[in-house]
């Protein structure tokens, strides 16, 4: 009888996401909205709410992080019954078409009064992840641990599901941390759930789990490949499984069928929907090799991962900026320009004068309320602004030319459509260091033990082999999928757009402005500070006018 020897299994921290890309967005402020109800239309009710009306305007102009979004308000109206609310149901709209970030009312009691409709529209702003803040119940709904799920979800077991979903969440982490991977085998072509309570292979199974990568590397598609097996009409005794393109093309992309496991791919973000995400960060990720036996080798999987995306085609991405209401902008500076005082944006505005136009940014609060609530903000006069923006690119280059020249190649690559997916790569080089870690930690608890490091040399081949076929698929990831498929074009691409902004070194370009910059501050002193992506700052003045 032959002995398989299964390799020692490693486990290895993904660290969270850390990558240089230009996020605009964490500058904006939150676009907040209030709203209010009175009962009658006595007098009295409706001083009450005129009163509110003027009480959230003064204090949403207030707040430096808060923009103004609209005051949403229903008079004479009971609030048991949403749909006799027009005001209500405009502002609910409105927060689903992403004009609202975040709202904040009085009480439970304005907002409504029938429980299950308050619950229902929470939820359903919540997974869209906009709050809604009770004034007197001091209650925010985007915090995990706010109160309101003891006065809006009592009777509804709201505090027994949240520990109970802590719980789990712990449980699974904890079995994370031990490289303990979590199998579906309802799910997953190739394996059962074995008698130690492991999995193990199913021959028949995984025969077609071979033939699937076979027919794949042999140039057949994920479609191809699904009309084949489905016309064979293959059946999976206790398995619900349809053998469609989208399975297929998951099979191909599933690291189990190597014997590898990546542990926390997504997070529950609430657990009363039951709604989980993508992991980008939250929590850490687990790269368990050998934690399983395999079925295809890794080199046959990490072949199918890089012919996965050779077949991938880019299109270009616009390199037009989108704001909040999903239009295109039409000036970059639009989607960058703040002031350091209120924390508004900036608006382009014609000023006439003796007939003679000239073209100025202004602080959208100070425009809207004068200096109630923006009293210092400078008037910025757009050809003052453009050129100290080009100074500082200049100066970026001259401090840190590394740096700069990183990000201008990824900037430009991203806009050419020439960079091949950032995420993968993200992951993949996250994956390397974290095998490149264990090495380390190997070779020092090695030392610490009075070990012959000769001992480990399995492990560390192993390891080595891993770590040179993720560094195989980086480098397909990171060849664009242009139909000419010549590298040396790509590079050229690139290499001609900077060497056309070096050229045009002291011209202001939009362009550069939309890919580069990620916020710019102005501050009353006429001081700029002009954010790039990764958080490069670069600070510098300019000629303003009051």
């Amino acid at each position: 009888m032959q002995v398989t020897k299964i390799p020692k299994k490693t486990i290895s921290v993904i660290e969270p996401k850390r990558s240089m890309i230009v996020d605009k967005e964490k500058y904006q402020q939150k676009r907040v909205a209030a709203y209010c109800r009175v009962s009658t239309d006595s007098e009295e009710q409706l001083t009450s709410y005129t009163t509110q009306k003027k009480v959230y305007t003064e204090m949403i102009a207030a707040r430096k992080d808060w923009a103004f979004a609209g005051l949403y308000a229903d008079e004479g109206i009971s609030g048991t019954r949403a749909d006799k609310r027009p005001a209500f149901k405009k502002m609910i709209n409105d927060c689903l078409a992403g004009k609202i970030d975040y709202v904040i009312t009085k009480s439970v009691s304005r907002f409504a009064r029938n429980t299950v409709d308050c619950l229902d529209h929470v939820r359903i702003l919540k997974s869209k992840g906009i709050g809604i803040f009770f004034e007197e119940q001091n209650i925010d709904t985007l915090k995990i641990d706010s109160e309101l799920y003891l006065v809006i979800y009592a009777g509804f077991a709201q505090s027994e599901s949240e520990s109970m979903s802590k719980n789990v969440t712990w449980s699974y982490r904890k079995r994370f941390e031990d490289g303990n991977a979590v199998f579906v085998y309802k799910k997953l072509l190739g394996y059962r759930k074995g008698e130690d309570g492991m999995p193990e292979i199913v021959p028949e199974e995984a025969a077609l789990v071979v033939r699937i990568f076979d027919m794949y590397l042999a140039g057949e598609t994920p479609r191809k490949i699904s009309a084949i097996m489905q016309a064979e009409k293959i059946k999976v005794p206790g398995k619900k499984l349809t053998f469609s393109d989208a399975m297929i093309a998951g099979v191909l992309a599933n690291e189990k069928y190597c014997g590898d496991s990546i542990l926390q791919k997504t997070v529950t973000i609430d657990c009363i929907s039951k709604t989980r995400r993508k992991n980008t960060g939250e929590a850490p990720m687990y790269y368990v090799q050998n934690s399983h036996p395999a079925i295809v080798s890794r080199e046959t999987f990490h072949k199918a991962q890089e012919e996965l995306l050779r077949r991938k085609t880019r299109t270009p991405q616009s390199t037009k900026a989108v704001t909040a209401s999903g239009k295109y902008s039409r000036y970059a500076l639009t989607d960058v320009l703040i002031c350091g005082e209120c924390g508004s944006r900036y608006k382009r505005v014609t000023w006439t004068n003796n007939g003679k136009k000239r073209i100025v940014w202004r602080c959208i609060n100070r425009l809207d309320y004068g200096k109630q609530y923006c009293k210092k903000s400078l008037t910025v006069y757009e050809t003052a602004l453009q050129s100290a923006i080009v100074r500082a690119l200049n100066k970026f280059n001259d401090e840190d030319k590394s740096t700069y020249m990183t990000l201008m190649k990824a900037t430009i690559g991203e806009a050419l459509g020439l960079n091949g997916c950032s995420d993968e790569v993200d992951l993949l080089q996250r994956k390397i260091d974290a095998l490149n870690r264990k090495m380390l930690e190997l070779i020092n608890d090695s030392v610490q033990d009075g070990e012959d490091i000769e001992s480990h040399e399995d492990e560390f081949k192993q390891i080595s082999d891993t770590i040179a076929l993720l560094k195989n698929r980086i480098n397909a990831v990171q060849q664009p999928a242009n139909s000419d498929g010549s590298s040396n074009d790509r590079l050229e691409q690139i290499q001609q757009v900077i060497e056309a902004r070096k050229q045009n070194k002291f011209q202001y370009d939009d362009s550069i402005v939309r890919q580069m910059i990620e916020c710019i501050k102005v501050y009353p002193d006429g001081k700029l500070e002009i954010i790039f992506g990764g958080g490069y700052i670069v600070e510098e003045s300019l000629m303003t006018s009051n």
